[in-house]
């Protein structure tokens, strides 16, 4: 519940504690309860597993959103008449911000679920991740894309 909820619903209890749900006491009840919520902000806190489960969504539907647009992406380069001047594969070493295993993991399984990439190996020290690309126009942005799109989610919902 929010702050402006949660002192609405605080009001409400005070008028029928009162007795009288006049629009005066009603007001004083509120007021009541945005000092009472304000005196305990620092106690009170999200719960966590709320939030996590918020981002554990998110990251579900990213990882859909990237399924159904790679999925159109390989079917379209499929389709064109000379493949082969419109393939460009490669490796690329992309360098990992997420350090613990199970982020690691879950970045390389999301990874080579997207059709047209595939995960190839993790170097020894855990800081780069080696992916396969169908086509590699262009190695920052592919980079950039991880970054900003799994890896960031993924990291959210390990904090």
């Amino acid at each position: 519940m929010n702050f402006a909820m949660t002192a609405v619903v605080l009001a409400v209890i005070w008028a029928a504690i009162t007795g009288n749900f006049a629009a005066l006491n009603l007001a004083l009840g509120a007021l009541i309860g945005v000092v009472a919520l304000w005196i305990v902000r620092e106690r009170t806190a999200r719960p966590k597993h709320l939030i996590r489960a918020r981002r554990i969504i998110s990251l579900t539907f990213l990882f859909f959103y990237e399924l159904a647009l790679s999925a159109v992406r390989v079917a379209w380069l499929v389709v064109q008449p000379n493949i082969k001047s419109k393939l460009r594969p490669g490796i690329i070493a992309y360098p990992l911000t997420a350090k613990s295993d199970p982020e690691i993991t879950l970045l390389a399984n999301l990874i080579t679920l997207t059709p047209g990439t595939l995960s190839v190996d993790v170097s020894e020290d855990r800081k780069f991740i080696f992916v396969h690309a169908l086509s590699v126009p262009d190695k920052k942005e592919l980079i950039e894309s991880i970054a900003t799109g799994f890896e960031a989610k993924i990291i959210e919902v390990f904090e």
